[in-house]
């Protein structure tokens, strides 16, 4: 059935293709298809009472729903919006449905002669709640109906749809896991954003090394995995798998630039003569692309040249050593952001009285809130009062994550040391006079300098004393501890400082604490941090080194998670979680390749969306524990994103053996 159609406000007609009940042939497919994340694909509606399917155009009906309610239903625009998510339990969540929804996709595989061979995936919207049996008629349905030529396979969209799809042959439904067809992806966006440029690519870290000294903010950077301490360019280019979360995609989030993973890149170099060509760099959520230039063009210096990041003066009165669950948020100037930040978890935890709904009471149009689904999500049923909801959001937060112990310094601490040593300030005042003269040519040997002074100058005994008897069982013996950074330069708006600044988890005894926390504030001075902070128009003067002390916990998964998909910004549903056996900080310094995740904190479910250097998931009881972690994580949003509720978090955090969920540090995520 082909119809013309005059959708509201469009100037003149247009042609609806959408057909109604016939058989799916390839070339039909082509003809009525999207693209969607770089692969043609259409929308799909089984009609179950009148035994035919909708094959809808997706360039005019690009919402399942709409069609429905709208075409087939005869219903008006108003009174769908109005009882929106009543009618989309009706389609996606009620076992007795009348339509089956999802969506079929072309994609390639090769035969045992290397030829190209097509084949169709279905899958349903990530928040369907089929069971096997209804799973099992939507694919047969379907496999009847689409040429007997194409292969087609089942993508179950969610955890719950793998766990139905488990007890039925994959004889009747044969079936492909989503990290199957896109873990080996040629081009994946992990950060959106254009740029012109000069391409370096570097094929191994030596040749990046050699030359790493002359990159530049007009260089667009390509290599197998890109190092944390890359500086400042225009993009970036992976040529191996990677993760959104990495510490260089923070940086590429940080700083507004592209960054990719291009697994052909090879072939584009050689076949476009691409290295050192002057380009045009893009990435979108469904396209990566590569252009060279005819010519260099003009390019002026980027704004963040001249970019001044503003930030509170740091106080340096002299106040104690604390515990960590004894800070708040306000704490930050005499303490750093992640001591703070960690000491505000304590009291959302240990309080209760926060408020951690506000994301969800935010209008989604056509929607006016999401505290419906935050109340499923939450257990609780029928209409629930705000201050029921309030407190049954704050229990779950508690029920699920804890904060760690452990203890804080002050800047004041630092102060006192770097104040002791004529030297140390004597290379403070070369540095200072260096950055005042933009004399980049010698940062380097001057941080080098001044962060070896400051790990070889002996502590004064009133810093030595404070350190030591801070904690509270005591530096002792054979006790592991873990010695994090907690800077008032990191995590800013336009800042984030991701992996720049050191943190050690390998702490034995007082000599090596010491020895620790010297190093921690030597990264202050480090030749990247310093230069970043220099392109922020950061002062050194104002910028100090809080330590935060803990007793090392023994973690069986660690990993990242982020309030948001960073692929995807209007995602609203999405939390992004990355994991790995052991410390999180494997997943951030690309040490493994991490398991990926998106929980959908909404609706309910989650889905794999790579298995990384393990080759395998993680027990079904595991995942259903880091869905409850990703409800937390979105929870928590709405406290510390304060007015900007929409604004994402960036959470560490570790799983102990006994299967709790420990939160290690907790930032804003760069956007």
């Amino acid at each position: 059935m082909t119809t013309t159609i005059l959708p509201a406000g469009a100037p003149g007609p247009v042609t609806d293709r959408t057909v109604i009940g016939e058989n799916l042939s390839l070339p039909l497919f082509r003809s009525i298809s999207g693209v969607l994340a770089g692969h043609p694909y259409l929308k799909v509606v089984v009609d179950r009472t009148e035994n035919t399917w909708h094959l809808l155009d997706t360039a005019v009906h690009p919402f399942h729903v709409n069609y429905i309610a709208l075409r087939v239903l005869g219903m008006d625009l108003a009174d769908l919006d109005s009882g929106l998510d009543a009618f989309n339990a009706s389609v996606y969540m009620d076992p007795e449905r009348r339509f089956l929804l999802g969506v079929l996709s072309l994609h390639t595989d090769e035969d045992t002669e290397g030829r190209e061979r097509p084949f169709l995936v279905l899958e349903t919207t990530e928040a369907d709640t089929m069971n096997g049996l209804l799973l099992e008629e939507f694919y047969t349905f379907v496999r009847h109906r689409v040429d007997g030529r194409l292969p087609l396979l089942l993508k179950p969209a969610n955890h719950g749809q793998e766990q139905e799809l488990a007890a039925i042959s994959d004889v009747r439904v044969p079936r492909i896991l989503g990290h199957e067809l896109f873990g080996n992806r040629t081009r994946t966006p992990l950060n959106p954003g254009e740029a012109v440029g000069r391409l370096r690519y570097f094929r191994t870290a030596e040749e990046y090394a050699a030359v790493a000294g002359d990159l530049g903010w007009s260089d667009i950077v390509a290599m197998p995995c890109l190092p944390d301490d890359i500086p400042r360019v225009a993009g970036f280019l992976n040529t191996s798998p990677g993760t959104p979360l990495s510490h260089t995609n923070v940086l590429a989030s940080g700083w507004g630039i592209p960054n990719a993973i291009v697994r052909d890149l090879d072939r584009l170099v050689e076949r476009d003569s691409l290295d050192g060509a002057w380009i045009r760099y893009r990435v979108q959520d469904d396209e990566i692309s590569l252009v060279p230039l005819a010519h260099a063009p003009d390019l002026d210096a980027p704004t963040w040249h001249q970019q001044r990041i503003r930030m509170e003066p740091p106080l340096l009165e002299d106040v104690p050593a604390l515990a960590l669950h004894r800070l708040r948020r306000a704490d930050h100037d005499r303490y750093g952001t992640k001591a703070a930040n960690l000491g505000e978890l304590h009291h959302i935890l240990d309080s209760r009285s926060v408020d951690l709904t506000a994301f969800y009471g935010q209008p989604r149009p056509p929607r006016a809130d999401l505290l419906g689904h935050l109340a499923a999500r939450l257990g609780l049923s029928g209409a629930t009062a705000d201050g029921e909801l309030r407190a049954a959001a704050a229990d779950f937060v508690s029920g699920v994550i804890a904060a760690p112990e452990g203890i804080a310094l002050p800047f004041a601490l630092q102060h006192r040391f770097l104040t002791s040593s004529p030297a140390v300030q004597q290379g403070i005042g070369k540095l200072k006079m260096a950055l005042e003269l933009d004399a980049v040519d010698v940062l380097d040997a001057l941080c080098l300098h001044l962060q070896h002074l400051i790990r070889n100058t002996p502590m004064p005994e009133d810093v030595t004393r404070q350190i030591t008897l801070a904690l509270p069982d005591g530096p002792a013996a054979g006790s592991r501890l873990v010695v994090r950074s907690s800077s008032n330069a990191e995590d800013l708006p336009g800042f984030s400082a991701a992996g720049v600044y050191d943190s050690i988890t390998t702490v034995h005894g007082a000599d090596e604490l010491l020895d620790a926390v010297r190093q921690v504030w030597a990264s202050l001075l480090s030749p990247r941090s310093v230069r970043l902070r220099h392109q922020a128009g950061i002062s050194l003067d104002d910028t100090y080194m809080g330590v935060i002390i803990q007793h090392y916990v023994p973690a069986d998964l660690g990993g990242v998670l982020v309030t948001c998909n960073p692929t995807r910004r209007e995602d609203f549903r999405n939390v992004y979680l990355n994991c790995s056996p052991g410390s999180p900080e494997t997943v951030v310094d690309g040490t493994t390749l991490p398991l990926q995740y998106l929980y959908n904190t909404v609706e309910g479910g989650g889905r794999t969306v790579a298995l990384g250097s393990s080759g395998r998931d993680l027990p079904d009881t595991t995942r259903a524990g880091l869905a409850q972690l990703a409800l937390a994580g979105r929870l928590l949003q709405s406290h510390f994103s304060d007015d900007e509720v929409d604004h994402p978090l960036d959470i560490e955090w570790l799983m102990t053996d006994q299967g709790d969920f420990r939160l290690v540090q907790i930032r804003p995520y760069a956007l």
